[in-house]
């Protein structure tokens, strides 16, 4: 989730757990903990574009990490805010350890992947139960959190941490409302999907992508469950076959490596662009559900050495058009 979401939903159980006197600084130990766990943004390499996302949502995201990094965060921000405003250093830890715990369990509710149980597994968990960004679920958090410091009243903490849990369980429901669809959807082609998973499209639980994978290809749609169901059927795009779509590529080189490192990051989900030949996508993700116009993807060079890495990239597909589409599946106009 975006940084304001994970620091004011780790501020809402931290406040939970205080007394009035000490609303504010629990407050900010638990929104500077829920916040902290994203530090890991910073593991970059120049030459290795793929380093951040194998760390991202690693270690620091693993919940046997979580009293580490709240200790961490208690060493340093008890020194900086709680000591002078009378807490003890236990105190500290334990509002720290609830902003922190609630990071990586909410990261999981989002469709990117988290690796919950590292170092045991990297396998990335993601629940598909909330978009990356949704104002419907962080702004009464928001609200109810400035409510309930102005007036110092934890049970207002309270309520907006049950909406935290409430509103992600609505997005399972409507989840599985949507794949049951993606399922019909399938069979009414004829398919037998292999795996079917339906996600959340950007800032709302109404309208979902539905992707499906067969033996040869990928199928995507939009389904927008609201008291009734409206299908959007979509693109399919044949799944990525290294030795068929880049027979040039040395299997011992580096891009060979990478395209392996980006085929985990997707979930498997990968497939050559049809509109460049060099590039692999991730098919999981686009603005309008129904397409495959992905949100990134990897580049490949037939003439890079065998230690030169992919270009790695990101594409924004903001067009009027796009977003007219995307408006219109929200409304139920089309």
């Amino acid at each position: 989730m975006d940084p304001l979401t994970q620091g004011v939903l780790g501020a809402s159980l931290s406040q939970s757990a205080s007394k009035k006197q000490n609303l504010v600084v629990a407050g900010v130990l638990g929104l500077l903990s829920g916040m902290a766990p994203d530090l890991d943004a910073f593991i970059r390499s120049q030459s290795d574009p793929l380093l951040a996302l194998e760390f991202h949502r690693q270690f620091t995201h693993s919940l046997l990490f979580i009293p580490i990094g709240s200790l961490i965060c208690a060493l340093v921000l008890h020194h900086l805010i709680a000591k002078r405003r009378g807490l003890s250093f236990k105190q500290s830890w334990l509002f720290c350890a609830l902003g922190y715990g609630t990071h990586a369990l909410l990261d999981a509710c989002t469709t990117y992947g988290t690796q919950l149980l590292w170092p045991f597994t990297n396998a990335r968990f993601a629940w598909n139960t909330i978009s990356i960004i949704d104002p419907i679920y962080t702004l009464p958090i928001l609200v109810l959190l400035v409510f309930a410091t102005l007036k110092r009243a934890p049970w207002l903490a309270r309520v907006a941490f049950v909406w935290a849990l409430i509103y992600p369980t609505l997005g399972m429901i409507q989840r599985d409302r949507a794949e049951v669809i993606g399922w019909q959807l399938a069979e009414e082609r004829q398919h037998k999907p292999i795996r079917l998973e339906a996600k959340p499209s950007f800032a709302n639980i109404l309208v979902w992508k539905v992707v499906y994978e067969t033996e040869h290809r990928y199928y995507v749609d939009a389904v927008r469950v609201g008291t009734s169901v409206k299908k959007s059927p979509g693109e399919s795009i044949a799944k990525l076959n290294v030795s068929r779509d880049f027979p040039w590529i040395d299997p011992n080189s580096q891009q060979a490596r990478d395209i392996e490192r980006f085929r985990w990051f997707s979930n498997g989900y990968v497939a050559q662009d049809p509109t460049d030949e060099l590039r692999i996508i991730d098919v999981r993700y686009s603005i309008v559900p129904n397409q495959l116009k992905a949100l990134w993807s990897i580049k490949l060079s037939p003439s890079a050495n065998a230690d030169t890495h992919v270009k790695y990239e990101t594409h924004r597909d903001n067009t009027p058009e796009s977003r007219q589409i995307f408006f219109d599946m929200l409304t139920g106009d089309k």
